[in-house]
């Protein structure tokens, strides 16, 4: 790692005169927009796509001479990345250009719309999480100009988990959903480019897509390896520290458990008012959970779930990512306050992320088994080894759409 402290713990030098990755954006740039002369563009983005000097995409393409952006889309968060999650994005304009929402009242932008646009060009940072809704914003807009046989060109990101670790169960196809669309573990350990050729071809969507890869990035590289800025992609992703644990506590959102939305370090701090920190802390530590550290805490979230209201619960901290393993982490959580509180506790009910019929928890985690074994009280262990067979498939599948050493 040369002037890099090793990538097993959180302990990273930032060291950018030695190395900073090259973005898709920054090999666009440097090829003066080559593919996108004389072509009509849509761009999907958000302000915290930028290039490696912290200029926005959507700057480069609404000011230069060369483009001609006659339509922007937005994900959830909103172009802005303000707003907070599951809150409907509006159209508005940007600079006289029309920003369309692919996170309201329709997912997808309909054919009408797309008719007139040459080339799709695709922006967004994305932080290795199957349930981050952004890949599957690029993935409904690659899925429908399948039907024009127009181009699309995803300008490439590093995954800032590593593009190695893999973990979590494999999406069981009938618990898609919009945090999961197609068949992904919970952390894929591929960049977005790889994600949307993978998908294109196994599912036959046939566009003829365009990766514009990234230059000098490794796949056992953690964000802080990158010698890039931390960009914030979604008010409740401050930091790659709170990126690194969202795999696995994600999954409070799925109960009744505060996640932490509402205090400064979301994902981060967990519980509810109903928790006897001190009691909680003692039974997380007998379970012998790897690569973490607890400490008990009282906290009040200024919004989200228990708004203004004393919670017990626990900060905890990474100490060694070689061995973390968030999705087991989060499961262990839960099943500790289940057992703790069974009359307190609680699955949360849908709607949930468009969703209506299904449990939240379980289409964030995959499938339904997981919760039924929860109930039953069984151990995380028995639930990892049950997702092996699959989650080994799935390596198998993905080798050969790995664009990076």
């Amino acid at each position: 790692m040369g002037q890099y402290e090793s990538s097993s713990t959180l302990t990273f030098v930032n060291f950018n005169i030695y190395l900073s990755v090259l973005l898709g954006i920054d090999i666009l740039l440097a090829d003066k927009y080559e593919p996108l002369t004389d072509k009509k563009i849509a761009l999907l983005t958000h302000i915290p796509a930028t290039d490696t000097k912290l200029i926005p995409t959507i700057s480069h393409f609404v000011n230069s001479k060369i483009t001609n952006t006659k339509l922007i889309f937005a994900p959830e968060h909103g172009l802005f990345s303000a707003l907070q999650d599951q809150i409907f994005v509006k159209n508005q304009r940007q600079k006289n250009i029309l920003v369309v929402s692919l996170y309201g009242k329709r997912l997808s932008p309909t054919l009408k719309i797309l008719r007139s646009i040459d080339i799709v060009v695709i922006d967004l940072v994305d932080i290795g999480t199957r349930y981050y809704t952004f890949i599957w914003s690029a993935i409904l807009l690659i899925k429908i100009m399948s039907a024009l046989r127009k181009k699309i060109i995803v300008l490439d990101r590093p995954n800032p988990l590593n593009g190695i670790t893999v973990q979590g169960p494999v999406l069981e196809e009938n618990f898609s959903s919009f945090v999961g669309l197609y068949p992904l573990p919970v952390r894929h350990g591929m960049t977005i480019g790889e994600i949307c050729n993978m998908i294109n071809r196994e599912y036959k969507f046939n566009v003829d897509l365009t990766i514009i890869k990234m230059e000098d990035w490794k796949r056992r590289f953690y964000f802080p390896d990158c010698g890039l800025y931390w960009t914030v992609p979604s008010p409740n992703m401050p930091s790659f520290e709170t990126a690194c644990v969202y795999p696995g506590m994600c999954l409070l959102e799925g109960t009744n458990v505060s996640e932490g939305r509402g205090t400064t370090r979301p994902f981060e701090i967990f519980g509810a008012p109903w928790i006897d920190e001190e009691i909680l802390v003692k039974e997380l530590a007998q379970r012998d959970i790897k690569g973490v550290k607890f400490r008990p805490l009282k906290f009040i979230p200024t919004f989200h779930k228990y708004q203004g209201k004393v919670c017990g619960g626990a900060q905890f901290y990474v100490t060694d990512l070689k061995t973390f393993d968030p999705v087991c982490l989060g499961l262990e959580i839960i099943s500790t306050i289940k057992r703790l509180y069974p009359k307190k506790f609680a699955w949360r009910k849908p709607p949930y992320e468009f969703e209506k019929k299904r449990m939240p928890f379980d289409i964030l985690i995959g499938n339904s088994w997981i919760r039924e074994t929860i109930e039953k009280g069984r151990p995380v262990s028995l639930m990892k080894r049950r997702w092996s067979k699959d989650l080994e498939r799935f390596k198998r599948m993905r080798q050969k759409y790995l664009l990076y050493e």
